[in-house]
């Protein structure tokens, strides 16, 4: 079984084969396949760190569960309220 830690988003994942994740938002339509960037590829004294690329396929985009921001000073009358959901890309891994 393969595997790789990828960087995308400003994040690291650890990823396999056939494996399906969400990822930070990827400006690409669903169905193509993008390059992703590795830094490590296979385990123990197998492993290949350095710059290399893998393919993946987006399934889809959405956004995540809300996040709300509540802001408050006490004994001042000062209350806000705000809410969030981050946006996502889910892609599986087809090759390493």
């Amino acid at each position: 079984m393969s595997y790789a830690i990828i960087r995308t988003g400003g994040k690291q994942f650890p990823v396999t084969e056939g494996q399906t994740l969400r990822v930070p938002t990827i400006d690409a339509e669903a169905g193509k396949k993008v390059d992703i960037e590795t830094l490590v590829v296979g385990e123990g004294k197998d492993a290949k760190f350095g710059s290399a690329t893998l393919k993946a396929t987006v399934v889809g985009h959405g956004k995540g569960d809300k996040v709300i921001v509540f802001k408050k000073k006490r004994r001042k009358q000062y209350k806000r309220k705000q809410g969030h959901r981050q946006g996502y890309t889910e892609i599986k891994i087809e090759k390493i």
